[in-house]
């Protein structure tokens, strides 16, 4: 398996082959589904149209895709290797081989070896429960690594990452920049350490924003900011201010 890399940046390098020499990461972050049309709730649950059965049903598709097939992929490792994120094959406790297993306790982790194939005592082994898996860290350490483009997260969760993952991703970018809003820079790098041994080895300003991005996250931001001074409910701004609210009187 390859990283997709049909989008070419502005310095014809790959996608799937991240650069620091001195541009961006490669593709673009192509922000809600509406583009740039009206301002739509930015949380994917407030949206009139979002179905959470099919939205599970893609992100099982790109939880199945990360654990059967790109974990075990020499690009994915890579970068995960760069990143400093263990990905679950290499957990030291029950590592997980693929959707619906792990290695049985006592079986050597395939952490271990050069591939995760390439001994033969990694063979079938008696199934036990199988290790629930989020990807939610994943997606967080590619954000604050500036990592989070197109052909990468292609790599990591398969076809479907755009309905399964996209919305996630457009959250831990929020996310991300309230954090840098919120804290300096060593408060928000230790926000996206994980303890003991996968500490993030850099944080990169957040890549390939858009205008709608911003303005999303300040709308988002504007309402917490409400919400810290209990101006929420009946107190809300935009409630508060409504014809209705004031008796229809102008």
């Amino acid at each position: 398996m390859a990283f997709n890399t049909n989008v070419i940046g502005q310095t014809g390098a790959s996608v799937g082959v991240p650069s620091y020499a001195g541009s961006s990461p490669n593709g673009t972050y192509h922000g809600s589904p509406n583009g740039g049309a009206a301002p739509m709730p930015t949380f994917l649950a407030e949206r009139p149209e979002f179905d959470i059965f099919a939205w599970h049903a893609a992100y099982q598709s790109c939880l199945k895709f990360f654990l059967d097939r790109s974990q075990h992929d020499s690009m994915v490792q890579a970068v995960a290797a760069l990143i400093n994120i263990r990905l679950p094959f290499q957990w030291t406790d029950h590592p997980v081989m693929g959707s619906g297993r792990y290695a049985p306790s006592g079986i050597p982790s395939p952490s271990t070896y050069a591939s995760p194939y390439s001994r033969h005592g990694i063979g079938p082994q008696p199934q036990t429960a199988a290790s629930w898996v989020s990807l939610i860290p994943f997606i967080r350490r590619l954000v604050a690594t500036g990592f989070d483009t197109d052909g990468i997260l292609h790599g990591f969760f398969g076809d479907d990452w755009r309905r399964g993952v996209g919305d996630l991703q457009e959250v831990e970018r929020r996310n991300f920049l309230f954090t840098a809003k919120s804290v300096g820079w060593a408060k928000v790098k230790y926000q996206y350490d994980m303890p003991p041994d996968q500490l993030i080895p850099f944080v990169r300003p957040l890549q390939n924003v858009k205008i709608e991005e911003i303005e999303n996250a300040e709308r988002e931001w504007s309402k917490w900011l409400a919400m810290e001074d209990w101006m929420v409910g009946p107190r809300d701004p935009d409630v508060a201010m409504a014809p209705e609210s004031r008796g229809n009187s102008v």
